[in-house]
């Protein structure tokens, strides 16, 4: 099981969340009701798990193929639902960006495993009835 230590950190919205080897993770309300924008809102939270679920399983793969990143990145876009509540992500566009010694296909099929079968996170957003679409941009360097 895991265990997730959650404190209020200040007057207002701000929260720290900790987790057993002691990460941190800061999350606030925007200014518009309330809160101090010192932190992730929620759920951009929600998204950058998704970046960094995609992101270890790409990464992974593509060292299993051995293949030589030097840079990665991703830009990821969201549009949550509009008049509901709770207002669930509706759509969610990524975009990958892949430098390296990196073959392009390879890199194609490392993300698309990744967000249409191993991302726990993407399947979550997708059981929720969000559309996650995506893109890879590969930079091939010797």
């Amino acid at each position: 099981m895991t265990k997730i230590l959650f404190d209020r950190v200040d007057d207002a919205y701000a929260f720290e969340a900790k987790d057993a080897n002691g990460h941190s993770l800061r999350m606030d309300a925007a200014a518009a009701i309330g809160g101090h924008e010192s932190g992730f809102r929620p759920m951009q939270t929600l998204l950058a798990a998704l970046g960094g679920c995609s992101g270890v399983d790409i990464v992974s793969i593509l060292q299993k193929q051995r293949q030589k990143i030097s840079r990665f990145s991703m830009e990821i876009n969201g549009e949550r639902e509009q008049g509901k509540e709770p207002a669930l992500w509706k759509e969610v566009h990524i975009v990958f960006y892949i430098s390296g010694a990196v073959e392009e296909e390879k890199a194609r099929k490392a993300c698309s495993l990744s967000v249409d079968k191993y991302c726990s996170v993407a399947a979550t957003l997708r059981a929720a009835g969000c559309r996650i679409t995506w893109e890879v941009k590969v930079e091939v360097l010797d």
